[in-house]
């Protein structure tokens, strides 16, 4: 188990646990530090922080901010930020405009196809302000248009699927820029999810190392060890500070639990040494 995990979603996106819960879950699983990083929306950072003296863990508010980057969605994690940054909460406010017009069109797109009622089916599985794709995938496996949410997302909801929708997304010196405003450190989540060739992955972080982004999620629920050790490489070679986190969304991917990642490499300088330098820093000043 890792005492770190700086990636995991509550229902304030698309999550299946509420915030304090999720906290309840990371503790008990004996994760030292955790990350809240819901899709486009910090709301259920204070509700996480509440519960974390009584249990024992320290909760960073962040978010995982949605970017499109030479027409790829592109996810960026923001850590330690400050939700009430005000170029932070109108970009994601603009965020979550688009999400729901995807939402709606998302629908409309399925309906076209002989599938009514699929964003109200959607709508219906969201506690928080936001419809993701994942709860139409949900809702889809209810009406049994397939065996379970992968199954979904590949017929359904990914690129020249009946429910795809094209992301219009922050751009990515935007993003970044929106989260160190907030105080944040910016950091690409799972880079090995985006298929993107090794060259344009090697544009890409250097593009996000140009602006201010400041980390590398080396270590991803959904990496393997060919993944680690590939973005290993790519840490060193722009300079990034490594981070670690399970993306976790809930107790119905039991593959993927909260902490259960490997050690970052030794060679890496991760992303946690900047706040143990600054709390270093402040007790020094006591």
């Amino acid at each position: 188990m890792s005492c770190y995990d700086l990636h995991s979603h509550s229902w304030v996106s698309d999550g299946t646990l509420s915030p304090a819960d999720l906290v309840r879950r990371a503790a008990a699983a004996r994760v030292a530090v955790l990350a809240l990083a819901d899709h486009d929306d910090t709301a259920g950072c204070e509700e996480a922080l509440r519960p974390a003296p009584q249990v024992g863990i320290s909760v960073v508010p962040g978010g995982e901010l949605s970017v499109t980057w030479q027409a790829t969605t592109i996810h960026v994690v923001g850590l330690q930020l400050d939700p009430s940054a005000p170029a932070l909460a109108a970009g994601l406010e603009r965020l979550r405009s688009f999400r729901q017009w995807r939402a709606e069109e998302i629908g409309r797109r399925l309906a076209a196809r002989g599938i009514d009622g699929a964003y109200e089916g959607a709508q219906a599985l969201a506690r928080g302000r936001i419809i993701s794709r994942t709860h139409f995938a949900h809702y889809l496996v209810s009406r049994h248009c397939g065996k379970d949410v992968r199954d979904i997302f590949k017929h359904y909801l990914t690129h020249n699927k009946p429910g795809y929708v094209p992301g219009r997304w922050a751009g990515l010196e935007e993003a970044v820029g929106w989260i160190r405003e907030a105080g944040g450190v910016a950091v690409v989540a799972h880079p090995a999810r985006y298929n993107l060739t090794a060259g344009k992955l090697r544009r890409l972080l250097g593009e996000f190392a140009e602006c201010g982004g400041a980390g590398l999620e080396v270590v991803s629920g959904s990496h393997s060890r060919q993944d680690v050790d590939a973005m290993t490489s790519h840490a060193l070679k722009f300079d990034l500070l490594a981070s670690a986190g399970s993306d976790y969304h809930g107790p119905e991917n039991p593959w993927l639990e909260l902490g259960r990642l490997p050690a970052l490499p030794e060679v890496l300088t991760p992303v946690w040494s900047l706040w143990e330098a600054d709390a270093a820093r402040n007790r020094g000043v006591a």
